[in-house]
């Protein structure tokens, strides 16, 4: 067959080969001049054959936009985004699938894929029974078939009762007493007395959702919460302990009479700044008692805590905002998430090397900050007016710090 024919061409899409790029502008020449979705969406599956998943995608949007009840547009755009590991927007569209076409085959396999890939045997065995009742002679649910009955199955959990949160304080606050660990709630904290003899902060909602999460009794998992908070340590006079774990972090005026007792000066923009000592369960302010027989300063730890900071800058992603909800965008939307994820996103903003990431996706222009969430920091351009609107509809969580910034070249300031 002639190399160059659509025909052949659109062979090797469909076994999955990719194409050179004379073969590619062949096929999205063709695709102009057909009407209907067949060579669009020919192409779009060799973009994805290419590994070009991401323009892949915004062809099959717009696929489906124009040809709402087309199946195999539904099946082209699950492919694209399971190839861009998305396998819960790819569950959805493949749904869309069956309602459109109930009983596809090929929705339904990938489904059970995806079921089995999550440990769901049940599920992946519905799936599969559905398509070989249509089918029986169907390759790959045969194989899908053989792969469940080989798998080895483990026994299904055991359901435990969840406790209320109200239950999980009182049996943390117990468990704590008999273990004789020092102990007392303010307000939302738990403050607890380490075995250095200093005084911890632990967030009691964190610690219940982890719990509520879980699979452990109560009593399993408070006692195994007790343990490790009786390890923990704070600086215990070693000042190299303290250099490589403390972290600068941004809060709100006032917060002080939450963490009384910890080191903190007064920061940009009316804030105030703190400081942490790295742990990945727990928020751990540093006691200001902590220095002298460290034989540290004030000083000296902030400048240290800051130069840690400026060594590990975040990610910078476009996000969107979808009915509140802060979502990962595919492309460029104005919008951008300083998205550490460990609390320290909002200092971050005062580092350089994080302005200069942030200057690399929205130029060297003043910028209006949001701060409401402790998991990442939301960035936009002043001048996007749009942009600036949504942040100012959206609110702040209870840890979060309340309001909008401005962020250019004087620093941070209420906007």
């Amino acid at each position: 067959m002639d190399p160059s024919s659509l025909e052949y061409i659109r062979r090797k899409v469909e076994a999955g080969e990719p194409l050179s790029d004379v073969e590619l502008d062949v096929l999205r020449s063709a695709a102009r001049d057909m009407p209907g979705p067949t060579l669009r969406l020919a192409v779009a599956h060799a973009l994805v054959n290419a590994g070009a998943e991401r323009e892949a995608l915004r062809l099959l949007e717009s696929l489906r936009r124009d040809f709402p009840k087309d199946v195999q547009v539904r099946l082209g755009l699950a492919r694209a985004l399971l190839g861009l590991e998305r396998p819960g927007d790819a569950e959805a569209v493949l749904r869309e699938a069956l309602v459109l076409n109930p009983g596809d085959p090929e929705a339904l396999k990938v489904l059970a894929v995806l079921a089995l890939r999550r440990g769901e045997h049940g599920r992946a065995q519905a799936y599969v029974e559905e398509v070989l009742e249509g089918d029986p002679l169907d390759g790959d649910a045969r194989l899908l078939q053989a792969e469940l009955e080989a798998a080895d199955v483990p026994p299904a959990p055991v359901l435990q009762v969840q406790a209320l949160r109200s239950e999980f304080t009182a049996a943390l606050l117990a468990a704590l007493h008999r273990a004789r660990v020092a102990c007392r709630r303010q307000g939302k904290d738990l403050l607890v007395r380490l075995a250095s003899g200093e005084v911890g902060r632990v967030d009691v909602a964190s610690l219940y959702a982890a719990y509520h999460d879980g699979t452990q009794d109560l009593s399993t998992y408070v006692e195994g919460l007790v343990a490790r908070l009786q390890g923990l340590s704070g600086l215990s006079g070693e000042a190299h302990s303290l250099e490589t774990r403390v972290r600068p972090v941004l809060r709100p005026a006032g917060f002080a009479a939450q963490a009384a007792g910890a080191l903190h000066r007064d920061g940009p923009a009316g804030l105030e700044v703190f400081y942490v000592l790295e742990d990945a369960e727990f928020v751990h302010y540093l006691p200001e008692a902590s220095l002298r027989p460290a034989g540290l300063t004030a000083e000296g730890v902030d400048a240290r805590a800051w130069r840690n900071l400026e060594a590990d800058p975040a990610p910078v992603r476009p996000v969107v905002l979808d009915e509140g909800q802060v979502v990962l965008a595919e492309s460029f939307s104005g919008l951008w998430a300083v998205a550490g994820g460990d609390g320290y996103d909002a200092a971050r903003l005062l580092t350089a090397e994080q302005r200069r990431r942030l200057v690399l996706h929205a130029g060297e222009v003043p910028l209006r900050i949001h701060l409401g969430r402790r998991e990442f920091a939301l960035v936009c351009r002043e001048s996007d007016a749009s942009a600036c609107e949504s942040l100012s509809r959206l609110g702040s969580a209870p840890d979060g710090i309340a309001g909008l910034f401005r962020l250019a070249d004087g620093g941070l300031e209420r906007a």
